[in-house]
């Protein structure tokens, strides 16, 4: 049996762990593996800058609840991958890093980009090892897409040095006994006196919540999440990255009242999300403060460390602990227990939006933000995929536009990283090229990846792109702050030369006959921007994720 490489056996186990796309920026000592990858098959997609091809991945996993693959040269091609890899890492997302490095043989004599890669890359993933052995590849890849998988998901790192990909060995010595081992789907049941504990609460409680997030997603376990709510009446809410797990316009969904309803509610059942900031921490004066809390994860070590005592915590998988709870649930639970303080929180959410002006756009130009957020919603179809990044234009956009369906919202989550957007929107569609993708950017957000424009259209991945153009990063309604200013950049003629089709919009009439315009471009193939100026002075009411304000 012939030779084979380092670089042919990683292909070859990428491929036998059901790798189909990988997102990579090529270089060495990568160079072989990246063409060994396409030998086997896997679709590649090469990109501008490694963090985006880290962000593709995170994009593409998140949509397909699977492993996203990208790699990277060594140095600073990895990394690069740094910042998109912790931000999978804190959005607890299973991407598969891979990154050459400097020969392992010459490790300490100062050659080409030698950096200890592994160490660097350690914070940032839930694990990280380092290739020796050509022999264990397999295995070692395999249990690193078992790892981003299993329990709480999150980012991987292997470190491929130069010598190791370029290495050679007898086909039949390489050990492919656990190469493309199924990956582990475990669905721990919840403790079930606890899960009795938390319906008899429910049975007690007046005026009961649900707080989900993104946990429901990678359980895939929406169906349960909506079985139970309509059974139990309970009114539910989710974190951003939730979005879509029941759809927004629910009858128990409540957004307008969200302040008001955790506020007054006396049982807070909180379902695979972190009790972290992007909530409050559960914390009073935002949350009741005599409220019972209820929790159910999959990490006990969450649960543990909530910042919030917690009443009841229930460690399990969230679709399996929602499927006991309808059982438990029997004749104790019904919706019509709840039916005041669903009337009530109505009740709220009806005012809120009957107002004159109330949530409606307005017609200044230059327009404000919620005016193009509007003419998007009213646009869009109800299983586009969202992707917003920026500032203003994010908090806008959490407000004002829906989603529909289970992770078809994507935006930087709780590591709040700029320049997520075009990246995210190009993974997206790859991972599911059939349905509408909008990315939504802040000029300032947008800059940052700008270039993967270029991508987009070399791979024929036809997405929306609008900018909200206000001039500079976040609103600067007294012009002075330092760094803000940025100009209008025009960026749709920049789209224009990368091979994109490009509009600009300064008058509000002219936002939807934009839109469509470029959508019917979009649906003939091509990328599409639409850059539409809106009022640098405009600012979202929001609540304050750190005591500084930017």
């Amino acid at each position: 049996m012939a030779d084979i490489t380092g670089s042919e056996i990683l292909a070859k186990s990428l491929k036998n762990e059901g790798t189909d796309i990988l997102f990579f920026l090529m270089g060495g000592p990568m160079l072989l593996a990246e063409s060994s990858c396409i030998k086997e098959g896997i679709r590649p997609l090469d990109v501008r800058h490694e963090q985006s091809a880290a962000f593709m991945a995170q994009a593409y996993s998140r949509l397909l609840q699977r492993p996203g693959v990208c790699m990277a040269a060594s140095g600073p091609g990895t990394i690069n991958l740094t910042t998109g890899v912790a931000n999978a890492l804190i959005d607890c997302c299973p991407v598969v890093a891979i990154g050459g490095s400097s020969p392992i043989g010459q490790n300490g004599r100062q050659v080409f980009q030698e950096i200890d890669q592994l160490a660097i890359m350690k914070p940032c993933t839930k694990w990280a090892d380092r290739i020796y052995n050509l022999k264990r590849i397999p295995e070692q890849v395999n249990v690193a897409f078992q790892k981003a998988m299993s329990g709480k998901p999150g980012p991987v790192y292997l470190d491929f040095p130069g010598d190791v990909l370029y290495a050679k060995i007898p086909e039949e010595q390489v050990d492919w006994s656990l190469s493309g081992r199924p990956l582990l789907d475990a669905r721990p049941l919840g403790d079930p006196n606890k899960v009795d504990a938390l319906v008899d609460a429910i049975a007690k409680a007046q005026k009961p919540i649900i707080l989900s997030g993104s946990g429901v997603i990678w359980s895939q376990a929406w169906a349960e999440l909506q079985a139970f709510v309509e059974k139990a009446g309970i009114p539910f809410y989710t974190t951003p990255q939730g979005r879509g797990v029941l759809p927004d316009d629910h009858e128990y969904s409540y957004m307008s009242m969200r302040s008001s309803a955790f506020r007054d509610a006396d049982l807070i059942i909180v379902v695979g999300t972190r009790m972290n900031y992007i909530i409050g921490h559960a914390a009073p004066p935002r949350f009741n403060a005599a409220a019972k809390i209820a929790r159910i994860d999959i990490d006990a070590d969450e649960i543990a460390a909530s910042p919030r005592k917690i009443d009841i915590g229930i460690v399990g998988d969230c679709k399996a602990v929602l499927r006991q709870l309808i059982d438990a649930s029997g004749k104790r639970i019904n919706a019509d227990r709840f039916s005041a303080w669903r009337k009530t929180l109505s009740e709220g959410e009806a005012g809120k939006r009957e107002p004159p002006g109330a949530n409606k756009p307005m017609d200044e130009t230059p327009k404000p933000p919620l005016r193009l957020c509007d003419e998007i919603k009213n646009f869009m179809k109800r299983d586009a995929i969202l992707v917003v990044d920026g500032q203003e234009i994010l908090n806008y956009g959490r407000q004002s536009m829906p989603t529909f369906v289970a992770g078809h919202r994507l935006n930087s989550g709780p590591f709040g990283t700029m320049g997520v957007g075009l990246p995210f929107g190009i993974g997206a569609k790859i991972a599911k090229p059939d349905k509408q993708v909008i990315v939504v950017h802040g000029d300032g957000s947008f800059g940052l990846n700008a270039l993967e424009l270029d991508t987009a259209v070399r791979h024929n991945t036809p997405i929306l792109v609008v900018v909200s153009l206000n001039g500079g990063w976040t609103a600067d309604p007294d012009g002075n702050k330092p760094g803000r200013n940025l100009g209008y950049t025009r960026f749709d003629k920049m789209a224009e030369t990368l091979g994109c089709y490009g509009e600009f919009v300064e008058k509000p009439g002219d936002i939807r006959p934009a839109l469509d315009r470029a959508q019917r471009e979009v649906d003939r193939g091509s990328v599409a921007l639409v850059n539409v100026k809106t009022d640098h002075r405009a600012r979202a009411g929001t609540a304050a994720f750190a005591t500084y304000s930017t």
